[in-house]
């Protein structure tokens, strides 16, 4: 069963950073996508980064240039660990910002993190 894990979220200020860090468990990075998404008040989820199973990534343009995403994977595939360093934080990055996972063969996100809250003053 895949769980998710988030971590690192808290108040910043404008212009500040945070990393995000999600603990994987019960996948194989090599066969899934795992990606950061967001939920601001009032708004639909989006998506802000993807770290695709090949290692390639994709960014929102609200996110290029300023987050990156990065996996390291543990030994025997037990935990890995997703992370999402984001820099020159801005108001409109407030959110609750969740780790999700699909399968490679798979179009839909089916595994999902409880979240955690980031915000951003200014």
């Amino acid at each position: 069963q895949v769980q998710l894990v988030e971590s690192g979220g808290g108040t910043v200020q404008a212009g500040g950073s945070l990393r995000l860090s999600c603990i994987a468990s019960g996948l194989a990075l090599t066969n899934y996508v795992l990606g950061w998404h967001r939920q601001a008040p009032g708004k639909a989820r989006e998506s802000v980064a993807v770290r695709s199973a090949d290692g390639s990534t994709w960014y929102a343009d609200s996110a290029k240039g300023r987050f990156t995403i990065s996996r390291d994977s543990a030994r025997d595939n037990v935990k890995n660990t997703v992370a999402l360093q984001m820099n020159n934080l801005k108001p409109e990055d407030t959110a609750v910002y969740y780790c999700a996972a699909r399968h490679r063969a798979s179009n839909s996100w089916n595994s999902w993190g409880r979240g955690t809250q980031v915000t951003v003053s200014s």
